[in-house]
């Protein structure tokens, strides 16, 4: 079970004219924003990555009005061989990493493939995550489960997190999710 004190969400790349070709990105889109959503009623805290920027474009506008602070640029496809990257992960001291972003079969799953390999938990929200097809979605699911990831949704995640039905952060997250 991942706990709302061991986790962080990875939000990978949310890009430019790139988001706009995802397989169901409308889906996509509404289901990142109830996750950011939900983490901040969480206080879970999010790192935010754009893939060379200068090129692919910025997050696209209705996610990064939710996030704070600034993106961490990368240019490898892994979050993990960024430098910047891996000192504000491990900052966090967290070893419970919920992934988001597009997409699927590459930078996500290079993401949560060497994530996997250093040690740390990772759960996959499949509803928060794309590629341009919906084969090469699923594939990239099925290869970070193989090794070693998990698969989870977005409600889902949520209420692993939460573990009971009251407090304010329950009550706030039924109305958000509602």
């Amino acid at each position: 079970m991942f706990t709302i004190d061991n986790s962080v969400m990875l939000l990978v790349d949310v890009q430019g004219q790139l988001a706009q070709m995802m397989y169901e990105k409308n889906k996509l889109f509404a289901s990142l924003e109830l996750m950011i959503k939900g983490m901040k009623i969480l206080n879970i805290p999010i790192l935010w990555m754009e893939q060379i920027p200068s090129k692919l474009g910025p997050t696209i506008g209705q996610i990064s009005c939710l996030m704070e602070g600034a993106p961490i640029e990368k240019f490898s496809f892994s979050c993990w061989k960024e430098p910047e990257f891996i000192k504000k992960f491990k900052a966090l001291g967290r070893n419970q990493v919920l992934l988001t972003g597009i997409e699927t079969h590459i930078c996500v799953y290079q993401t949560g493939y060497e994530l996997l390999n250093k040690g740390y938990q990772v759960q996959v929200a499949a509803d928060c995550v794309s590629s341009r097809t919906k084969e090469n979605k699923e594939i990239g699911l099925q290869r970070l489960v193989q090794s070693g990831g998990q698969i989870t949704s977005v409600e889902m995640i949520l209420f692993e997190l939460m573990q009971e039905a009251r407090g304010d952060a329950f009550k706030e997250m039924v109305k958000l999710i509602k």
